[in-house]
């Protein structure tokens, strides 16, 4: 029982039970609003009982773009009864091995039934979606699958179905948690995707694919936190995700195990969200195994390197991250990748031996920041300035630190030029010029960086301590640290103290600084008791 059209002419028939019926008869008095005489038109005309022409007559409504006409056609259709008439045409079963039984293979005219119910009450729920009527639509389209259930009760079968039938099951699936979100009803979505993803609806990959996708969408985006599945979906023995981040991350782990089995077809977001997943829990190690998995040639080799060395910086496997950086940037493949630059010359200059070799990164780096790409040519220039500081310590003469500090600070006043918003840079700054015993410049970029952020970075206000004690203004140092420790939570004291201690010894008053040591001490041993001795934080000692 389906409409069909002629591709050459808009001419279409209908087709059931052997026969066939032009449309353009019953359109005739459709227009007029005779319904029940198009109804009547057609039950006669292909045999059809009420159900079977009301859809019919609401499929050919929909079809011609109007939607409220094709609604008032739908809500005479009973659901309920139809589904009474046809589920015992789908319960009888016949034994197979095993001692399994399965749905036997049903009639084509009870099937076709099914499709054309069922599917009129598809096209009502898109009706009432496209008028903005969600929760009705919603919930009409609920009860296509409570309906598929109640006739399908062993889950619907992978073989001998009507293609339309299981087409239209698979759409009610799809579209169900759409509609609840913007019905605005997220629990609702949320049971939706899951009943979606772990029922028996025989979907195929693609489907499950693109339904795994919007549930990870929204998990990860929507801002909605969700409960753990229910007791009742839950397996003996499996993993159980307990957030939103935890289930998103599952998802996508299962779609990447399917891609590998060539189960589905690659779809490149995925490890974009992956990424943002396992990035926000410090699962880069996680990333770069997934990444690893990966079959040949879904990356190509050298973006796999770099965003492996991504996920291995991430880690704080520098190591490893360089190690691949170097690859990447060999002269025979992308020597001037502008990222993969930045990145090594940040690495490299978190290690005094590494830093030269960070400078020449950084110089090329600088070189190839043109174009659509000058704006990083301040982060060019504030990489060079932190390696040429860090190659300052290991200078072999007192002329060579000098110089290296120089050019150091050169370079980041003149990156502090371009990104003069950059707090971490102002930061960076105010350091190189203490290291240069350039106090005032020193304390200036140091105030300027307290201003910046408003005095909620602990490093700032001991960074001003340190300099104004350099200045040997001790008794303004201890009132920036007194404050210092007001503002600072308690198991973030251990720095301060050690600080404030110095401060009272550098003032004459060593008992001042015995009793600063004792509550230090206490503070240590109070930690160690909280959180085991294998577990102080070393911002404590």
């Amino acid at each position: 029982m389906e409409s069909s059209e002629d591709g050459s002419m808009s001419y279409r028939e209908f087709h059931a039970n052997g026969s066939r019926m032009v449309t353009s008869e019953v359109e005739a008095k459709l227009d007029e609003g005779n319904i029940q005489e198009a109804e009547d038109a057609l039950r006669e005309g292909l045999s059809l009982n009420f159900e079977e022409a009301r859809a019919l007559l609401g499929k050919l409504e929909y079809q011609r773009g109007n939607v409220e006409g094709a609604l008032r056609v739908f809500d005479g259709i009973d659901l309920q009864a139809a589904i009474q008439r046809l589920q015992p045409s789908f319960s009888e079963k016949t034994p197979v091995k095993k001692g399994r039984t399965r749905t036997e293979s049903p009639s084509s005219v009870s099937q076709h039934a099914a499709s054309l119910v069922l599917e009129a009450i598809y096209l009502k729920s898109k009706s009432l979606q496209k008028l903005g009527k969600f929760t009705e639509a919603a919930n009409d389209c609920k009860r296509i699958l409570d309906a598929v259930e109640k006739i399908f009760y062993l889950g619907v079968p992978d073989i001998q179905v009507d293609n339309r039938l299981q087409e239209i099951v698979s759409h009610a699936v799809e579209l169900l948690p759409e509609l609840w979100k913007q019905a605005g009803c997220y629990d609702e979505a949320i049971s939706a995707y899951r009943r979606a993803l772990l029922s028996q609806w025989n979907l195929d990959n693609d489907c499950c694919a693109r339904i795994q996708k919007s549930f990870v969408i929204f998990l990860l985006y929507s801002g909605v936190e969700t409960s753990p599945p229910s007791l009742a979906v839950q397996i003996d023995g499996s993993y159980v995700p307990k957030n939103n981040l935890e289930e998103a991350i599952l998802l996508l782990m299962i779609f990447l195990k399917n891609f590998c089995l060539g189960k589905m077809k690659w779809d490149p977001s995925v490890m974009e969200h992956l990424t943002f997943a396992l990035s926000i829990c410090s699962g880069t190690t996680v990333l770069a195994k997934q990444l690893e998995e990966l079959n040949p040639g879904v990356y190509h080799r050298i973006d796999c390197w770099n965003t492996l060395a991504l996920c291995y910086s991430g880690a704080g496997q520098n190591d490893s991250a360089l190690n691949l950086l170097r690859k990447s940037l060999h002269k025979h493949e992308r020597p001037n990748d502008l990222t993969s630059l930045l990145l090594a010359a940040r690495i490299c200059s978190e290690d005094p031996y590494l830093a030269a070799e960070g400078v020449n990164h950084a110089q090329r780096a600088i070189s190839n920041a043109h174009g659509p790409n000058e704006h990083l040519k301040g982060v060019a220039l504030r990489m060079l300035g932190l390696c040429l500081g860090k190659q300052a310590k290991v200078a072999s003469s007192d002329f060579e630190r000098s110089r290296l500090q120089s050019k150091a600070l050169e370079s980041l006043v003149a990156a502090i030029r371009l990104e003069p918003n950059n707090s971490d840079l102002i930061f960076e700054l105010a350091v190189q010029y203490a290291e240069h015993r350039n106090l005032p410049a020193a304390l200036r970029s140091a105030r300027h960086f307290f201003n910046k952020t408003g005095g909620s970075v602990s490093k700032a206000w001991r960074l001003l301590a340190l300099i104004l004690s350099a200045q040997q203004r001790f008794s303004e140092a201890e009132v920036v640290t007194d404050a210092a420790l007001d503002q600072t939570s308690r198991w973030e004291q251990g720095p301060l103290l050690r600080l404030k201690a110095k401060l009272k010894i550098s003032q004459s008053r060593p008992m001042d600084a015995i009793e600063t040591y004792q509550y230090l001490l206490a503070l240590v041993q109070a930690q160690k008791k909280s959180f085991g001795s294998l577990q102080i934080s070393s911002k404590a000692r």
